[in-house]
């Protein structure tokens, strides 16, 4: 049953996203805020309604009063594409940084650069840092807020935390407060398995981390809460859903 229904929600999924993204990518020549719109208030939506209805994964949204859809920085766990699919149904027209191949990727890529996505050459350097301050200073300056994982990869739920500078750079310049955000995706939608477990998916926003800590404070504090909460969301899950604990990071020798 599980293989069943994980068949049909991918199908559904990865076809709402296909469809989705050749038809932006054609829209997005022409006006990138119908683009914006489209995306936000038709495709993804409906990818989250798949993923509840027919992936049997129920989505729970803590902490929407610190939401703030204008000059905000998210920076949040991430385990799976689930939650930047969840993520995107409720910050409307979040711009993500990501790395750059995947704009290489026919349509979909093409319809992540039109949509206003940060794309990041991760062995550019310090021409990355720049490009990644000058884009983000944009999107701010547009009302867009930027989304950024701090890890810079998918990480498996329980993994030691590696936490890279690039959102240091942004808290230290922009001037905006930075939201952490702590989920536990990966305990459903585990990285690189085709299998979709039901359960209730958490994506929780924190209380903002306003400007004015140092650099090592501040990714201090950042990775304290977000850690701190995810262990908390993964017991919390792993208690009401006990097959969840296999999906949890196994240090070698254990």
């Amino acid at each position: 049953m599980l293989y069943i229904r994980s068949l049909i929600s991918n199908i559904a999924i990865y076809s709402i996203i296909g469809v989705g993204c050749i038809i932006n990518t054609f829209i997005g020549i022409f006006s990138q805020k119908l683009n914006i719109k489209i995306w936000n208030y038709g495709f993804i939506p409906s990818v989250v309604w798949c993923m509840e209805h027919l992936a049997g994964i129920k989505i729970e949204i803590r902490g929407k009063q610190y939401i703030d859809q204008n000059k905000a920085i998210y920076a949040g766990k991430h385990e799976s594409a689930l939650e930047t699919y969840c993520l995107s149904n409720y910050i409307k027209k979040a711009s993500f940084v990501l790395k750059k191949e995947l704009t290489y990727i026919p349509f979909f890529g093409w319809a992540q650069a039109i949509y206003g996505m940060i794309p990041i050459d991760r062995s550019a350097g310090s021409a990355a840092m720049k490009k990644l301050l000058r884009c983000a200073q944009n999107r701010l300056d547009n009302n867009r807020p930027v989304i950024i994982f701090p890890e810079g990869t998918r990480r498996i739920p329980g993994q030691e935390p590696d936490y890279k500078p690039g959102v240091a750079l942004l808290y230290q310049n922009l001037n905006v407060p930075v939201i952490p955000v702590a989920t536990n995706t990966g305990l459903f939608w585990k990285k690189n398995s085709f299998l979709r477990y039901p359960g209730k998916v958490i994506i929780e926003f924190m209380p903002p981390i306003q400007p004015g800590l140092k650099k090592q404070e501040f990714m201090t504090e950042l990775q304290n809460r977000i850690e701190s909460k995810c262990q908390e969301l993964n017991e919390e899950t792993i208690k009401n859903y006990p097959y969840t604990r296999a999906m949890l990071y196994q240090k070698k020798g254990q």
